[in-house]
């Protein structure tokens, strides 16, 4: 089983940066892919980064492909999604999920959960 707790939401103007932060527990965690989700207002949750837990492979979606950056620190049981260029159809609740696979880029493929973090990008 494994516990995640996202942090670092917030408002920020277009074009702004912001830095998510999703700590974990649980004993599973570092071999574990992790993921940044995000669900905006009448949308479905849609997958935007994931990444295996050697930090060795990553995925990312196309619509953010080069202004987020994910990454982890096993040490610290926390994962991170270093977001820039922020535009206002980045506003969404932003969560962390974790995998039962080393590294996946499959959604389905992850079934722990955070509770979600709200990101607001004001234009």
């Amino acid at each position: 089983q494994v516990q995640l707790v996202e942090s670092g939401g917030g408002l920020v103007q277009a074009g702004g940066s912001l830095r998510l932060s999703c700590a974990a527990s649980g004993r599973t965690f570092t071999r574990s892919s992790m993921g940044w989700f995000r669900q905006a207002p009448g949308k479905e949750r849609e997958m935007l980064a994931a990444i295996g837990w050697s930090g060795g492979s990553t995925y990312y979606r196309g619509s953010v492909k080069g202004r987020f950056t994910i990454s982890r620190d096993n040490a610290k049981n926390t994962v991170f999604l270093q977001m820039n260029s922020l535009k206002p159809e980045d506003t969404a609740v932003y969560y962390c999920a974790a995998s039962k696979f080393e590294f996946s880029s499959t959604s389905t493929e992850y079934n722990y959960w955070g509770q979600g973090t709200q990101v607001t990008v004001s234009s």
